[in-house]
């Protein structure tokens, strides 16, 4: 017989729905551009020990994959669950103070055997995952890390996001925009049988220009992988998290579907992380989101490609985009944190760099 619906698997072998809500991917017209049909993304916490070595990747991995099949297969019988999001750091927080031990201990080459385990349950369940951050190295660029994600589906790695407004300066993993000549796509979007998806990691998104070059670049769904922690969550009176996720999807006209982190205090120090992971609809409206407070939570909501793509087209109030004076704004006309070069960033370097930066301002 079927096990009771409520012992659910530790192992993605396990659990299987009966036969009458086993779902098979779903297929649209994409290649013909048909309307994407509605969907539901799940906005997914992860709690876990701070990985010491790239060793301790593979068990993050295995616990992200069971959460996949679990959240597909468990809502089943009510939505079609087909963008899942997962937060920064979820595979290896950057337990170590400089860019050369991380890039010795934790850092992985992208795409690689985890990715691929990835790609396989995309293909099996007709999913596509917005994986949680990796710590990324690259001979291209010898001693560099990365602070990148990967947005996969059936047909494999569809695109990769390397932060580009690393938290300095704390943070210190090089962004694109620091190495002189960078050729690759800094702003990626990936034209999906979903719509067009692109991504934006934690602090990306307090910088509107970030997510304002996605939006004009098509995008329609954003989503926000974050490591945000407290205070600045999803509670009053310094919510940053819920009003900035609001914000942009209002100021662009795009759904954001934004997983936090939701490692226990003891797990990611020095900080507490409040998770309260959402989705968000293109009115800036709340469609879910999860309480407030460390944990792995998953939450789902709805998203209707189909009817943004019908209020872009009608809208002439409250088009931001269309309404956007660009030649008025002088202030992008320069940078103010110099790239760093070669150089791989540290704590000093990045301090320097922003003292610079704002000796430069108008008002220093």
């Amino acid at each position: 017989g079927v096990e009771p619906f409520f012992l659910l698997y530790r192992g993605s072998d396990r659990f299987k729905l009966p036969r009458p809500f086993r779902r098979e991917p779903l297929m649209t017209n994409h290649e013909n551009n048909a309307m994407p049909q509605p969907f539901y993304a799940a906005a997914c916490q992860t709690d876990f020990p701070a990985a010491e070595t790239r060793a301790d990747i593979g068990s993050r991995v295995d616990r992200m994959l069971e959460i996949i099949e679990q959240t597909v297969t468990g809502y089943e019988p009510f939505h079609d669950v087909r963008l899942l999001a997962f937060p920064e750091f979820a595979h290896a927080i950057p337990a170590y103070q400089t860019a050369g031990e991380l890039h010795e201990k934790l850092a992985v080459e992208l795409p690689n055997e985890h990715t691929d385990r990835y790609h396989e349950i995309a293909r099996r369940l007709g999913c596509y995952i917005q994986t949680g951050s990796f710590l990324e190295r690259d001979a291209a660029y010898p001693g560099h890390v990365f602070n990148s994600t990967l947005l996969i589906g059936p047909e494999g790695v569809l695109g990769k996001y390397r932060k580009v407004n690393t938290w300095v300066p704390w943070e210190v993993h090089t962004s694109p925009h620091d190495i002189e000549g960078y050729n690759e796509d800094v702003f990626p979007v990936a034209d999906t049988e979903l719509g067009r998806i692109a991504v934006a990691t934690c602090y990306d998104w307090l910088f509107p220009e970030t997510i304002r070059e996605l939006a004009f670049r098509g995008a329609e769904v954003l989503v926000r992988i974050s490591a945000y922690m407290d205070p600045w969550g999803a509670t009053a009176p310094m919510d940053w998290w819920t009003m900035v996720n609001r914000t942009r999807a209002l100021e662009n006209t795009v759904y954001v579907v934004a997983a936090n982190q939701g490692a226990q205090f003891r797990n990611y120090p020095p900080f507490s992380w409040p998770g309260g992971s959402m989705v968000v609809d293109y009115d800036g409206r709340i469609l879910a989101q999860a309480d407030p407070g460390p944990g792995e939570k998953v939450v789902v909501a709805p998203i209707d490609v189909g009817a943004l793509r019908r209020e872009r087209a009608r809208r002439l109030g409250h088009d931001t985009r269309a309404h956007t004076r660009s030649s008025l704004y002088t202030y992008l006309r320069r940078d103010y944190l110099a790239p760093g070069g070669d150089t791989v960033p540290s704590v000093d370097s990045l301090g320097a760099r922003i003292r610079a930066a704002k000796d430069s301002l108008p008002d220093a």
